[in-house]
């Protein structure tokens, strides 16, 4: 991985702002991320990640932390926060913003226990394929302290494949829709592409039901997203 999204960061950051991140999928068209809705604040996020934010407690872990602006909120609002992203560039800005707790780790690396874990902006996307899904939420289930819980978002994608009829034209053959190869570039640079899965809900309380958990729905987006809280039963 070069860490193109890590590099923009600390462009944007650093005062070297002048272009924007570049996305696109397998099944979707070239995209752009624009660098200052990574450093919103409260007032600017969706009111997916406001309620996730509002339902923090105890101490918490933010899987994919980015440049620190969930940790900051809740850092600011007297919780205990940790911060870890594969990006050591986002980790570079997120403790330059003040986050005082981050580190550059890998979700199934982290060993500590918490009381709430957050993974936002379509947290599933981290599960890669449908096939880790498991093993995810169960080494999240492990890293849960009694009464812990697990606020993910992500969106059912399904839409993305209806044809001007109002049918769908998934293939039955292929894998899980909601498997995609996500590509990013930068600057004129390409990054390595990397799997990323949207999950559905119901396909999601499924997985957490196999491995032990209670999936309960907290709240729906406007776009066929939706915010979830995750318990041990």
């Amino acid at each position: 991985m070069k860490d193109l999204f890590g590099q923009a960061l600390l462009d944007y950051h650093n005062g070297n702002y002048t272009e924007d991140i570049i996305t696109s999928t397998s099944i979707s068209g070239e995209d752009i991320l624009p660098l200052p809705y990574l450093f919103r604040d409260f007032n600017e996020m969706p009111n997916l990640e406001q309620k996730a934010l509002k339902l923090a407690k105890g101490n918490v872990l933010d899987v994919g932390c980015g440049s620190g602006s969930h940790s900051l909120y809740l850092q600011k609002n007297g919780l205990d926060v940790k911060g870890i992203d594969i990006s050591k560039g986002a980790i570079d800005v997120a403790r330059k913003r003040g986050v005082l707790n981050v580190k550059v780790l890998n979700l199934l690396e982290e060993t500590e226990t918490f009381d709430t874990i957050l993974l936002m902006m379509n947290g599933t996307g981290i599960f890669q394929e449908l096939v880790q899904v498991s093993k995810y939420l169960k080494h999240l289930k492990g890293l849960l302290k009694p009464n812990g819980q697990v606020l993910i978002d992500s969106s059912d994608i399904k839409y993305m494949y209806e044809d001007d009829d109002g049918g769908f034209w998934i293939d039955t053959n292929a894998n899980y829709y909601g498997e995609l190869d996500y590509f990013l570039s930068y600057k004129g640079e390409k990054e390595t592409p990397m799997k990323w899965l949207y999950l559905d809900f119901k396909t999601l309380k499924l997985a957490c039901e196999t491995v032990g958990l209670k999936c309960d729905p907290i709240l729906e987006g406007e776009h066929y997203d939706y915010l979830a809280c995750l318990r041990q039963k």
